[in-house]
């Protein structure tokens, strides 16, 4: 009987963690966020994100647009500010119910609402304008928040920034991401 509890807890705990939603920490040039992602919520965004995680994508590049009272925008471009070829795209899940509130991390993406793919952007305030239904009718998908580090956040929204090239809003120093990690599952060290 204690053996048939014990297998069963086992096979509940195993569920439990291969739905749960992943933290990341991301550490960057001005210190280090941890974001808690809803894959619940929005499954295939939070895939799309783990695989660019797990391929090392973000490591090296830049916050590449900030406007402070708006949105750190970031994960596409090198120090340099060219653009990494990004080949997976992600179907717009801005209907899921998650808003675009302070701490949030959702995609960005073009005028097609199903054109995200790899850049995204942590919401320096409440941004209302971008939850579904957005003026284009879609939104911008929120896929997890800001569990540690919002003051990172502060302080990467309150840098200088100018125009470089076609490139509004550049910091003026680089903001670095160095590297992006998975550091647990929900409820799990």
């Amino acid at each position: 009987m204690l053996r048939k509890i014990l297998f069963a807890l086992a096979g509940a705990l195993l569920s439990v963690a291969v739905v749960a939603a992943p933290s990341v920490e991301m550490q960057t040039s001005m210190g280090r966020i941890v974001i808690e992602l809803d894959s619940e919520k929005a499954p295939k965004t939070v895939r799309n994100f783990l695989q660019y995680v797990n391929e090392g994508f973000y490591n090296g590049t830049v916050f590449h647009r900030v406007i402070p009272g708006f949105m750190i925008q970031g994960g596409g471009f090198t120090v340099e500010l060219e653009q990494k070829a990004a080949p997976r795209r992600v179907e717009n899940e801005a209907k899921n119910g998650l808003r675009n509130d302070r701490g949030t991390i959702a995609m960005a993406r073009t005028a097609d609402p199903h054109s995200a793919s790899a850049q995204f952007f942590i919401n320096h305030r409440d941004n209302a304008s971008l939850n579904h239904p957005s003026p284009d009718g879609w939104g911008y998908t929120v896929f997890g928040r800001v569990t540690q580090g919002i003051e990172v956040v502060d302080r990467i929204a309150g840098v200088a920034t100018g125009n470089r090239a076609m490139h509004q809003n550049v910091p003026l120093e680089p903001v670095t991401i160095q590297s992006v990690r998975i550091i647990s599952e929900k409820g799990k060290p």
